[in-house]
């Protein structure tokens, strides 16, 4: 009895739940594009009639937009035993300034800065002309603009001694190259990130 109630209801569930009316065929879909060629495309490059408002020559530009890796690629410092600030340091004086070629890390001194990989010295081309005067105060303007990103303790260049506060003169010469420390972050464990202001 108790079965008989069950299909009785599963009988009358399935009769009027379901779709009693009849199959029709649906009506054939309407074209939305046709045969022809939609557009007239013309592909144009670089070297085409298109002038750049805002180029002071008018030549022809490829495109208005540029893209700039955030990556920063390794640079001309050797980079072995340097801790992850010194090394962001040294990859970004490379990428701002290209016309710095060395850049020394880790070397042995009785001063702890070189040795624990705290230190890079930035060679400049030509030290005692205006251009590589002008480039190391260049350089150290850059690094103290970005000390909290490179974690700068301090820099020298041309007898003066910078920090993040203030500067003093001092007797520590460096007429050839300037002197940067910062404060390490720790040793590289490898797959870091370092990456573009």
């Amino acid at each position: 009895m108790v079965l008989a109630a069950l299909l009785a209801a599963a009988d009358v569930f399935f009769a009027t739940a379901g779709d009693v009316h009849p199959f029709t065929t649906a009506a054939a879909a309407k074209t939305v594009i046709g045969d022809g060629a939609p557009f007239n495309l013309e592909i144009v490059g670089a070297a085409s009639n298109i002038r750049d408002k805002g180029s002071p020559d008018g030549q022809p530009v490829a495109s208005r937009y540029h893209t700039r890796s955030r990556f920063l690629p390794v640079g001309v410092a050797p980079e072995q035993g340097l801790q992850v600030r010194t090394i962001l340091a040294a990859r970004s004086i490379s990428a701002a300034f290209p016309q710095i070629h060395e850049i020394g890390g880790v070397r042995p001194d009785p001063l702890p800065w070189h040795p624990l990989g705290l230190a890079l010295d930035v060679m400049i081309p030509d030290p005692g002309s205006a251009q590589g005067i002008a480039l190391g105060d260049a350089i150290v303007k850059y690094v103290l603009v970005n000390a909290n990103r490179f974690g700068i303790q301090d820099a020298i260049w041309r007898g003066v001694y910078y920090t993040p506060t203030g500067a003093q003169t001092a007797r520590y010469g460096h007429f050839d190259h300037v002197h940067v420390t910062t404060t390490g972050g720790g040793y590289p464990k490898g797959g870091e990130t370092y990456l573009a202001d």
